[in-house]
């Protein structure tokens, strides 16, 4: 196939990808209230769980900081079409969420013919494997990162004569970010094993720069968590395992290379 044909085939998956988010997200539009009452904004209410645990955890070691999220964080929306614009902001954010594996399986449909016979066997269940951390990671990033990020950001003040007025979209963007983020993070095993194979890293590499990474980990947990020791080994723990699951892949991978 010439260039302009591989364009060509390139154009036609990536507008089912885009067709595939499209219908999730006037779904999710269909449904706001489902997505805006039970999900979008239910990590700034007491009754969440994340919220319900961390507080009756608070209670049994005597900890009243992890009892998160207890006040009432008001929303305002300062813009005619602001609420409008963040219902489909939101729902175009829900379609590429919930789309994801499909997403990944038209990219995969157009790398796969030029890959051999072996690399395709060595690679499969790709998708399923990427689709599976994706949604770890929005999992994590909602129950875990979220409710933590609105507790500080929400009751952070400078002084008693500053009251904080939160922006909806400013919330919107806070919990998408940080969803979109941590599932992204959740990818790194599946980025070690392709840049192993294309021998850019190695586990020596992974290895000598370990506590370079560890230092990265607890700066990004430091900022993204409310100031106790308990919340930051909650956000930390997770992604220092999965540094340690891409050593042991690069490994593994280095090690099918020579023999």
């Amino acid at each position: 196939m010439s260039f302009l044909e591989h364009l060509e085939v390139l154009r036609w998956h990536l507008i089912r990808a885009f067709a595939a988010v499209l219908i999730v997200a006037i779904v999710a539009f269909i449904f706001n209230d489902i997505v805006f009452d039970h999900i979008i904004l239910a990590p700034k209410k007491a009754n969440f769980i994340t919220n319900c645990l961390l507080c009756k955890l608070g209670e049994l070691l005597n900890i009243p900081k992890l009892c998160i999220n207890s006040k009432v964080l008001q929303l305002i929306s300062i813009k005619m079409a602001g609420q409008f614009t963040m219902h489909i902001i939101t729902s175009l954010f829900g379609g590429l969420i919930l789309a994801f594996p499909y997403i990944f399986w038209e990219f995969w449909r157009f790398v796969k013919p030029a890959l051999y016979e072996k690399e395709v066997r060595k690679t499969r269940g790709a998708v399923w494997v990427s689709s599976i951390l994706f949604f770890l990671g929005v999992l994590f990033g909602y129950f875990i990162i979220a409710p933590l990020s609105v507790h500080f950001l929400g009751s952070y003040n400078v002084s008693d004569e500053v009251v904080n007025q939160i922006n909806l979209k400013s919330y919107v963007g806070t919990i998408t970010s940080v969803v979109l983020s941590s599932a992204v993070v959740f990818e790194l095993p599946v980025l070690v094993f392709f840049l192993s194979k294309a021998g850019i890293i190695t586990p020596n590499f992974l290895r000598k720069y370990r506590k370079h990474a560890v230092v990265l980990i607890f700066i990004l947990a430091a900022v993204i968590t409310p100031p106790d020791v308990f919340s930051l080994i909650l956000v930390t723990l997770p992604l220092l395992i999965l540094y340690e699951i891409g050593i042991k892949i690069s490994k593994r991978v280095e090690r099918k290379k020579k023999s």
